[in-house]
Parts: structure tokens; C-alpha cells; sequence
């Protein structure tokens, strides 16, 4: 049985495959997947990460919060024989996390990494404006999002979850074991169970209408995410990763789905296999709706919630580029049912597109690595800043 989201042909996602960059991606598959094929990959949305859920049930739920967070920083810190008296299952957990599998390619790893920093700011451009506001189509991924209070508790704030997530698992060396990445895609993994456990007891929550909450099937799709659409919308920008660096991003991105719970043999090692996987996915998507359009205008919103940039105009400034990018990237279709304005500033990502690869060319590699590092953390800070983090 498949939950009622899923909708094959989808109604509003299968039209990004018959635009011009869809059909260019599609043109790298020799043959389309078939529907029984999709089907089949349907059976993610009622599967969730079995040794995590346990980790909430058996801590979470008779410890208390405060406890069982406690005992998982100082297993984060000093690692699981550090910590007295811990239950199986995250014994279980950190096993599996604490192992570097044997597919892991380091030398691929640093690839995808430095690939990541190198574009700069554009990055938290392509994640923001593609890649987050394009996943609000899809009103079944999201609804996780609305019974957790996500869209009461601002746009601003998940923003600022994410850039800091990203930016602590593209650190040079950041997934070895006890570093900054490491440590935060095993938090965001507890996250995930903790919140799963949360929505599925939430009056009017239903797993045969919306599969399983934050399920193995959306995590997939938000991992393709932040590789296969997060280079694509690069390559638009005119800063197109070579093929060492595609093999790269990708790789990166498998063993930090790996960390967050995913497992690895349902994640792509090539393009061609990122981009069936993403067709998969997309053509079973149910149609937009209110809270769809709520969750984006939210976005849309997020920098009056700001504290930066200070200014009011600099703000408003600041919503028209982002909407710029948005239609961009995601086309007239998708921006008119979430409601996006258009704008005035609407040919500034051509220019954009025009000046990046003049720049990437004469900027020494090393150069834009750092340079583009920097420019991502300060953002990340900002992000922090404005939440009332302490750095």
C-alpha cells in the first residue's frame, strides 16, 4: 500500500521535466524509469530510521529531554564509551556512525567539499531560492513542517537551521570522527526522529495520507537537494562543477545522508543515477496548496524577520533579488501558484549568470576557496546573530 500523497503523474512537478533544463537532464538517462519502477521507490514514504526511532523511544521517552541530550553531547564529545549506563540503541546508533564504510572515497569526499566553499555565496543563493523555496511545491514533503508549528516559528529561524547545518558538514575535514560535521548530522538525525515522534502524535496527523512522517523517500529527495539541484542551479549561475566535481558532490552528499540515517544503497553514486532518482520522486508529487503557498510566503518574508540587513529599504532590496532568483530558477508555473511576485530586478540573475564564469576563470582556485569560505561563514553568523545565538 502507498499513502494517498502519492499522485502519479504528478500534477505540478512533472512539468519541470518538459522546461528546458529538465529535458536537458533527461536527456542523460538512456531510458525513463517505469511507473512499476516508481512505485516500487514509493515505499520509502512508510519507512523511517528504525535505529534513531528507537534512540527517542528509549531516551527521549523515559529519561526526559534535557537527560538524554545531555548523555549525547558528551557520547558526541568523547564518544560512546565515555557514557555510562546507555541504552542499546544508541549504542547501536553511534556503531554504525563511528565506522567509515568501505565505499567512503576521501580524496571524493575533499572534491565535493571544496566544490561547496569555492562557489560562495552563490551557494546560499541556489540553496535558498532553488532548492528550499522549489521543495515548497510539493505540498506532501512539507507537512511534517506545519504540524511541528515550522511556519509559526518563522521562516527566518529554519533558514538559519540549515545554513548552519550546511555550512558545518562542507567544512574541510568537517565529517571526520568528533568533528563539527560529524556532530551535527547526528544531531540533525536524532532531530528528525524526535520531531517524526512528535508529528505522529499530533491530532490529525495520518501516516496513510501522508506516509511517514519525515520519511526515507522525502530524505532522499531533500538530499538530492542539496546535490544534484544545488549543482544544477550552479551551472546556471554559471559556475558549473567539472565532472570530478559532480562525482564529488555527490559522494559528499551519500555519506552525510549516510550520517543522517539514510541508508547508503538508496542514495546515487552518479549522476545519471541522482537524476532517475529525482524523476522518481517528482513525478508522484501531490499538487500545492495553502499551506504550501503559506510556507513560501513565509520565505518571501523571511527578511523583514531579519536583523540583517538593518535597514527597511535594504530589506526590501534584499526580497526582490531573492524573488528575482526565484522566478529564475523555478519558472513563471511554479512562482504564480506559490503566489511569488514578479519584480523589477527579475534580469539581474542573467547578469549574474553572464559575470561568474569570467570571474571563476581568472580567480585562482585556492583564491575563491577561501575567499567563498569566508563569505559562507560570516553569512552563517549573521543567520546566528539574528536568532540570538552566541558565537
Amino acid at each position: 500500500m502507498l499513502p494517498k500523497r502519492f499522485v502519479y503523474p504528478s500534477p505540478g512537478f512533472s512539468q519541470y521535466w518538459k522546461e528546458e533544463y529538465g529535458k536537458k537532464m533527461l536527456e542523460k538517462l538512456s531510458s525513463l524509469p517505469s511507473q512499476q519502477e516508481i512505485e516500487k521507490n514509493g515505499k520509502q514514504l512508510l519507512e523511517s530510521d528504525l535505529t534513531a526511532d528507537r534512540v527517542i523511544r528509549e531516551m527521549f521517552g523515559t529519561m526526559g529531554f534535557r537527560p538524554a541530550q545531555t548523555l549525547i553531547e558528551q557520547a558526541l564529545s568523547g564518544g560512546i564509551g565515555s557514557v555510562k549506563d546507555v541504552p542499546e540503541s544508541l549504542v547501536r546508533l553511534f556503531a554504525e556512525a563511528d565506522v567509515i564504510p568501505d565505499w567512503v572515497d576521501q580524496d571524493l569526499l575533499h572534491k565535493g567539499s571544496v566544490y561547496c566553499r569555492r562557489v560562495g555565496s552563490f551557494a546560499m543563493v541556489v540553496l535558498r531560492n532553488y532548492c528550499l523555496m522549489g521543495g515548497y511545491e510539493s505540498s506532501a514533503i512539507n507537512k511534517p513542517l506545519i504540524y511541528t508549528g515550522a511556519l509559526k516559528k518563522g521562516a527566518a529561524k529554519r533558514m538559519a537551521e540549515t545554513v548552519e547545518f550546511w555550512v558545518h558538514v562542507t567544512g574541510e575535514n568537517a565529517l571526520q570522527r568528533g568533528a563539527i560535521g560529524f556532530k551535527s548530522a547526528i544531531r540533525v538525525r536524532l532531530m528528525h526522529a524526535y520531531a517524526r515522534s512528535a508529528v505522529q502524535r499530533t491530532p490529525g496527523w495520518s501516516d496513510d495520507l501522508w506516509g511517514v512522517p519525515l520519511n526515507q523517500g522525502d530524505m532522499v529527495a531533500t538530499n538530492l537537494g542539496f546535490s544534484l539541484v544545488f549543482m544544477e542551479g550552479l551551472k546556471r549561475l554559471g559556475l558549473s562543477p567539472n565532472e570530478e566535481e559532480v562525482k564529488g558532490v555527490l559522494h559528499l552528499w551519500k555519506y552525510i545522508g549516510y550520517l543522517l540515517g539514510i541508508p547508503a544503497g538508496y542514495l546515487p553514486d552518479t549522476e545519471t543515477g541522482a537524476i532517475e532518482l529525482l524523476y522518481k520522486w517528482t513525478m508522484t508529487q501531490s499538487a500545492a496548496d495553502d499551506d504550501t503557498k503559506a510556507l513560501a510566503h513565509a520565505l518571501m518574508q523571511e527578511p523583514l524577520t531579519a536583523s540583517f540587513p538593518g535597514p527597511l529599504w535594504q530589506k526590501k532590496v534584499m526580497i526582490k533579488l531573492h524573488l528575482a532568483y526565484n522566478h529564475y530558477f523555478l519558472g513563471e508555473r511554479a512562482c504564480n501558484i506559490m503566489a511569488l511576485p514578479t519584480t523589477a530586478f527579475r534580469y539581474y540573475p542573467y547578469v549574474v549568470a553572464a559575470v561568474n564564469p569570467v570571474l571563476d576563470f581568472f580567480i585562482p582556485e585556492k583564491v575563491s576557496v577561501n575567499m567563498g569560505r569566508k563569505i559562507q561563514v560570516r553569512i552563517k553568523d549573521l543567520f546566528l546573530r539574528s536568532h540570538g545565538h552566541h558565537l
